[in-house]
C-alpha cells in the first residue's frame, strides 16, 4: 500500500493503476481553464497513471480552449476523453488534443467555427488562427488535419465526407469510421475497459475548499460589496487620517476583490496597473494638484474602468468574445458598488460625528475668549505687513514675513510658492493673505 497525500486530501493507494477523471460540462471560460490546470497538477501530484477527461459542451472561449489544449498535449501520461453528449467547437479542440477519443452513442464532434458572444461568425483573423491549431493538434495525434480544418472551415470540401458550405460535424459513427473516434462506449468504466485499463483506482477531481471559497468572491453581489469597502476605507481613511483601520480594511477588500478574478485568468496585469495608476492621479489631485481637473477626472474614469474590466474576459479592450449581458452585469455591480459606498460614507460620516471615538479627538466646544481662551500670541498687529508665500496656498498654507513662518489661507484663490502676498485679515493665529499684484 502507498499513501499519497495532496494538499487537504489524502488517498490509499496499492499497486491498481490510478486514473483521475476530469468533468469538462459546461463552459470553456477561465474558470474552467484553471479547474483543468489544477486538475493535471493534481494527477501529477499523485503521480496518476492515466487521466480521463468527461466531455459535454458546446464550447467557449477561443484563448481558454487553447490554453487546455497546451496543457493536455504537453502532459506526459495518457490522457482520454469520453464524450457523454457533445464536443462541440472549444469542446473539439481540446478532444482533439486528447490521445484517445470514444464517444457515447447519439453524441457529436465538430461544429468548431469561432463565434462571437452574439453568435454570429467572428472575424477571418479568429478563423484562420482556429484552423491553424486544428490542424496542427490533429496532425500531433495523427488524425487528418484536413478533416479537422473542416470542422472550422466551410468553404473547404472533403470527398465522400463534407460538402462545400458546410462545416463538419461528426456523429459517434462517422468519427469512428474516419479516426476521430477510437469506439463507442456508454460510460467512463467501459472506455477504460476498452484501453486495456484493468483494476484500476479511479479519483474523480473536485475542488478543494479553497477553491470554493475563490469561486464565493467571484459572485457579482460580493464583488459589489468589496468595492463598496474599497472606496468607503479610503474615504474613511481621509476623513480621519492616521487611524489606519480603514485604509487596512480597504486593502483587504481590494486583494479580496482582485485575487479570485486574477487566479480565474480574468484580471490581466494590465487590468490591475490601470486601477493603481487611476488612484495615484486621484491622489495627485487631491494633495499635489490645485483644483479638479483633468487629473483627477481620469483618475476616476481609469479605477472605476479597471473595476469593471476585472470581471470581464476581454483581450486588451477587444469585446469580439464579451457578451452585452456579462457587460451590463460588470458594470451594474461596479455601480451597486460605488452607490453603496456612497451611503456608507454619508450614514458613516453622521455617525462618526456622534461616536465616542470622534468626542475624543475632536472639539466639541468653542474656546471663547470671554473664558480665557486665546489662540495668538503676537504683540503687534500683521495687518498689511508683506511676505512671501512659503509654500503652495490651495487655499491654506503657509507664508514667510520677516524670516517667520506663519499659517495663512487665501478667499478661495490660489497662490504659488515664492508669489508676494501682503496680509489681509488676522484670525487668531491664522493670517488671511492675498497675491501683491503691485
Amino acid at each position: 500500500m502507498l499513501l499519497i497525500s495532496s494538499g487537504s486530501i489524502s488517498y490509499l493507494f496499492d499497486d491498481k493503476p490510478t486514473v483521475l477523471q476530469i468533468n469538462i460540462k459546461n463552459n470553456i471560460d477561465p474558470r474552467m481553464n484553471r479547474y483543468v490546470k489544477l486538475a493535471l497538477d493534481e494527477a501529477r501530484e499523485i503521480n496518476a497513471d492515466y487521466v480521463i477527461i468527461e466531455m459535454d459542451t458546446y464550447g467557449g472561449a477561443l484563448n481558454d480552449a487553447d490554453d487546455i489544449r497546451t496543457m493536455i498535449l504537453e502532459y506526459d501520461k495518457p490522457i482520454y476523453v469520453f464524450i457523454n453528449r457533445d464536443a462541440a467547437s472549444a469542446g473539439a479542440l481540446i478532444s482533439i488534443a486528447c490521445d484517445s477519443i470514444y464517444m457515447a452513442a447519439g453524441a457529436s464532434i465538430g461544429a468548431a467555427t469561432v463565434v462571437t458572444a452574439e453568435g454570429v461568425a467572428a472575424p477571418d483573423k479568429y478563423q484562420s488562427y482556429m484552423r491553424s491549431i486544428m490542424r496542427s493538434t490533429a496532425e500531433a495525434k495523427g488524425r487528418d488535419p484536413k478533416i479537422a480544418e473542416a470542422m472550422v472551415d466551410e468553404s473547404l470540401e472533403i470527398e465522400g465526407i463534407t460538402e462545400e458550405g458546410e462545416v463538419l460535424t461528426f456523429s459517434t459513427s462517422e468519427a469512428v469510421q474516419h479516426g476521430f473516434c477510437e469506439g463507442q462506449r456508454s460510460s467512463v468504466d467501459e472506455v477504460l475497459t476498452e484501453a486495456g485499463i484493468d483494476d484500476y483506482q479511479l479519483i474523480e477531481f473536485t475542488l478543494g475548499a479553497t477553491e470554493k471559497i475563490i469561486a464565493i468572491f467571484l459572485n457579482p453581489v460580493i464583488s459589489g460589496i468589496l468595492i463598496m469597502m474599497i472606496v468607503g476605507g479610503i474615504y474613511f481613511e481621509l476623513q480621519t487620517p492616521g487611524v489606519g483601520f480603514p485604509i487596512i480594511a480597504s486593502a483587504i477588500a481590494l486583494v479580496l476583490y482582485l485575487t479570485p478574478y486574477y487566479l480565474n485568468g480574468l484580471a490581466e496585469n494590465w487590468e490591475i496597473l490601470m486601477f493603481f495608476v487611476g488612484v495615484l492621479l486621484i491622489a495627485l489631485e487631491i494633495f499635489v494638484i490645485p483644483g479638479f481637473g483633468l487629473a483627477g477626472v481620469s483618475g476616476i474614469t481609469l479605477a472605476v474602468g479597471s473595476l469593471i474590466l476585472i470581471m470581464l474576459n476581454n483581450d486588451m479592450f477587444d469585446f469580439t468574445f464579451v457578451g452585452a449581458e456579462e457587460i451590463f452585469r460588470a458594470v451594474l455591480t461596479t455601480i451597486t458598488g460605488l452607490l453603496g459606498s456612497f451611503i456608507l460614507m454619508f450614514l458613516g460620516g453622521v455617525r462618526l460625528t456622534t461616536s465616542k471615538f470622534f468626542k475624543r479627538v475632536a472639539l466639541e466646544h468653542v474656546q471663547d475668549t470671554k473664558e480665557g481662551y486665546t489662540s495668538t500670541f503676537r504683540s503687534e498687529s500683521m495687518l498689511e505687513k508683506k511676505g512671501i508665500a512659503y509654500t503652495l496656498l490651495r487655499p491654506s498654507g503657509k507664508v514667510l514675513i520677516d524670516d517667520i513662518i506663519h499659517d495663512a489661507y487665501t478667499r478661495g484663490n490660489y497662490i504659488k510658492k515664492d508669489a508676494q502676498i501682503i496680509v489681509i485679515n488676522e484670525e487668531g493665529a491664522t493670517l488671511q493673505v492675498k497675491e501683491d499684484t503691485k
